[in-house]
This record gives C-alpha cells, sequence and structure tokens, in this order.
C-alpha cells in the first residue's frame, strides 16, 4: 500500500466508528489534515512521502478508535457533579445490604466452622447478589443525567429555608398517629387482631403476635420510654412549624439510642413466640436501623454552621 492508501484506510477506520450524518464532513477534514500533515513530515525530511513515513504518521496521531472520540459528541452516563453522589449512595447501599444479610443469618458461633457457615452463604446469598445496586444506580444517575441536559428547567436551583420542618404540619400530624400506633402495637400487638377481625382470629395468629418474656423483660419498656419521648418533640415542631438547634440535637440523639436499642434487639434473643414473626420482625427493625443512621448521616452532612463571627446580620 502507497501513502495515500494508507491514509484512505486510516480515514475509513475513523469514519465508520461515527454517527452516518457526521461521516463524510468528518472523512473529508481529516483527510485534509493528514494529507497536509504528511507533506510537512516529507518537506522537512527532505524526500517525498512514502508509506512507512505515512504508518509512522498515522500510528503517532492515535488509534482510530481515540481519534473518532474526539469528533463524537460525549456520552455522559452520570454527570461529573454526580459522581461523588453516586460513589456515596453504592457504598452506604452495599454497607446495608451486606449488614443486614449478615445480621439476618448470625447465630451462636462456638467455632471456627460455624464462622464459615455463616460467611459462605453471606457471601454467596448476599454480597454477589447486591450487585444490583449500582447496576440500579448507573440507571438513576444516567436517566437523571439525561433529563436534566432534555429538560434544563427541572434542575433550576430553588432557594430553601434552612430551619423550617421538611413536609407540613399534616404530615407531622400523620407521623404523630403512627408513633401512637406503635406505643399501641408495642403494649400488645394482638390488639390489631382484636380490631380487624373481632377477637375471631385463629389461635396461631394470636400466638405468632405473642411476644417473649425475655424481650418484654429488657428491650420492650426501653422501645416504650423512646417511642413516648417523642410525642412532645413532635407536638412542639407542629405547633412552632420549625426546629430549633436544640431540638435537632435531641432528635439525633435519641434516634442514636433508639438505633442502639433495635440493634440491641435483633442480636439478644427472639422477639415473638414464633420464628417467622420474629424473622420478619428482626428484618424490618434491622430495616428501620439502617434508613436512621443513614438519615442521620446525610443530614450531618449537609449541615453548614457558620462560624458566630462569620454570621452576618441583616
Amino acid at each position: 500500500m502507497n501513502a495515500n492508501d494508507l491514509i484512505e484506510s486510516y480515514v475509513t477506520d475513523v469514519a465508520v466508528q461515527l454517527p452516518r450524518k457526521q461521516r463524510n464532513d468528518v472523512a473529508f477534514e481529516l483527510r485534509s489534515l493528514l494529507n497536509e500533515e504528511l507533506q510537512a513530515k516529507a518537506d522537512a525530511a527532505g524526500r517525498g512521502a512514502d508509506a512507512a513515513m505515512a504508518t509512522e504518521l498515522l500510528r503517532a496521531f492515535g488509534r482510530p478508535g481515540d481519534v473518532a472520540a474526539r469528533y463524537r459528541p460525549t456520552l455522559t452516563i452520570i454527570d461529573p457533579a454526580d459522581g461523588p453522589r453516586f460513589l456515596r449512595a453504592a457504598v452506604i447501599g452495599l454497607a446495608v445490604i451486606w449488614c443486614m444479610g449478615l445480621l439476618m443469618s448470625l447465630r451462636p458461633i462456638d467455632s471456627g466452622w460455624d464462622l464459615l457457615s455463616i460467611l459462605g452463604p453471606w457471601w454467596v446469598g448476599t454480597v454477589i447478589p447486591s450487585m444490583w445496586w449500582p447496576g440500579v444506580l448507573v440507571v438513576y444517575f444516567g436517566v437523571a443525567s439525561w433529563t436534566r441536559r432534555r429538560w434544563p428547567q427541572t434542575s433550576e436551583w430553588k432557594p430553601r429555608e434552612g430551619d423550617l420542618t421538611p413536609g407540613s404540619r399534616a404530615g407531622m400530624v400523620m407521623g404523630l398517629v403512627g408513633i401512637v400506633c406503635g406505643i399501641f402495637v408495642l403494649t400488645d400487638p394482638r390488639w390489631v387482631l382484636d380490631v380487624f377481625w373481632g377477637g375471631r382470629a385463629a389461635p396461631a395468629a394470636y400466638e405468632a403476635l405473642t411476644y417473649t418474656d425475655t424481650f418484654l423483660q429488657r428491650q420492650a419498656p426501653w422501645l416504650l420510654v423512646l417511642l413516648m419521648l417523642n410525642i412532645p418533640m413532635f407536638i412542639a415542631v407542629i405547633v412552632k412549624g420549625r426546629r430549633s438547634a436544640l431540638m435537632q440535637r435531641l432528635e439525633v440523639g435519641l434516634s442514636l439510642v433508639f438505633c442502639a436499642v433495635m440493634v440491641w434487639t435483633v442480636l439478644d434473643g427472639p422477639v415473638f413466640m414464633t420464628p417467622t414473626s420474629d424473622r420478619t420482625t428482626k428484618f424490618f427493625l434491622v430495616l428501620i436501623t439502617a434508613f436512621t443512621l443513614i438519615y442521620l448521616g446525610v443530614e450531618l452532612r449537609r449541615r453548614v454552621r457558620p462560624a458566630p463571627n462569620q454570621q452576618i446580620h441583616v
């Protein structure tokens, strides 16, 4: 092949990797550029352009795929600005999935074999399948990135009030009602069967919702007190419409203690008399603990408090 044939082959390899509507224009531009550089190289060498000189030029110019990428519109699945959020969500999500799987498979460990019998199924049944989570995040951030480019007005910045309570007072009232219902369920979950079935539920259903004596004597009083402490806090926020700095600190402290008690409940022993009810309850306790800790971590990271001498008073 002579120098012209080599350039034509190179231009073709670049052009076929581009969208059809770009190919002819890019091929014309690239061919002219390469011919000019080859001629300049030949003039500098004081001899005519040959195949060896053209090969050296084309190899220095770059792989056809790399050259095509310079002309092709940039395909960004995850915007650079979303990179830290993607990494943070991936790490936190995987940690939650792995911890939940490990907690749900825990049992007494008396030897190294017992530890391996826990870690083996956990690795195969939780860790490896958990790779679906990064895949979901890639799709989510990819769709969000495409949406922002397609409809920029959806991502316009809007001011927010830093100390206002998220959501409406109606939402806070619903949360308060939920806490009250939780107190009733914690006191005696069998009242749910009496409310919906009028006391005519099957004996097995009543047994499934019967607490063990160990739970009633150890964790139940703590959970009941912590739930009741939330009531005056919710009422204060509903009345004032915002959380003060003191209220926020109390809320964080109470949430951390509540999470600690729930972890203690999961690890200590059975909550309900039947294994199925116990496993289901502990699964939701782990889920609530994980989401609570994630929420507290996100709120702590987002908090920005300037030093007193940096505050601007208007």
